[in-house]
């Protein structure tokens, strides 16, 4: 639970600090504008708020790292498209910059509510508030990382939030090399960056990029 609030805080507070020049920038998400990406997390936020009012009495069925759906090709997300004209709609950058601190800030107060042993349902699966609440730490870190990825003034994930989603990684693919930095295991291990022949040659069979989603 803590993780959750410490991980989409500190992405809260990167937007917050996105200048409007920033908006056009590219982001780590390819394809995307930082507008896109800024956009997508208002959807996210919504979607976190949906499913902690959305209680089940079924068995538990997904967890933190299961919720996630592993591949090894670019997912295709039908609502790619509408995310970049829905950005587009929004006139000025701070229009979208307050929407999403509105829905930001609300998910953040939902989730230091929640009872954590609450069974919620979302995308035909069922978790626990403390598993749902844990699988967005990935979600909020990896795009933070997207965020700031053309944006060095921007501060990134904090260092808890990314050695999380390492441990989630590796839990699914196995461990990369010790001496890499957190953030280096999940830029390449989500084919973010692609590795040096060094970093290759390290790697050995391990398979990436890993795609969750």
């Amino acid at each position: 639970m803590d993780s959750f609030s410490l991980a989409l805080g500190a992405l809260l507070e990167a937007v917050g600090e996105l200048t409007d020049s920033d908006f056009a920038q590219p982001s780590g998400c390819a394809g995307w504008l930082v507008r896109d990406l800024v956009c997508h997390l208002v959807i996210d936020a919504q979607d976190v708020l949906i499913t902690l009012v959305t209680p089940t009495a079924d068995l538990v069925t997904h967890d933190s790292v299961t919720y996630w759906k592993v591949s090894h090709a670019p997912a295709d997300d039908p609502l790619a498209a509408l995310t970049v004209r829905l950005a587009a709609a929004y006139d000025e950058p701070w229009m979208l910059k307050h929407h999403v601190d509105d829905v930001g800030q609300a998910a953040l107060r939902a989730a230091q509510l929640a009872d954590p042993t609450l069974k919620v349902s979302t995308q035909d699966m069922v978790l626990c508030t403390a598993g749902y609440l844990g699988a967005y730490v990935w979600e909020w870190t990896l795009h933070h990382l997207d965020l700031v990825a053309h944006l060095p003034h921007l501060a990134g994930p904090s260092a808890s939030s990314l050695a999380r989603c390492r441990e989630m990684l590796e839990q699914i693919a196995g461990a990369f090399p010790a001496h890499w930095s957190s953030t280096d295991v999940l830029l390449v291990g989500t084919g973010r960056r692609a590795p040096t022949e060094a970093e290759r040659a390290e790697l050995g069979d391990l398979a990436i990029p890993f795609v969750l989603g």
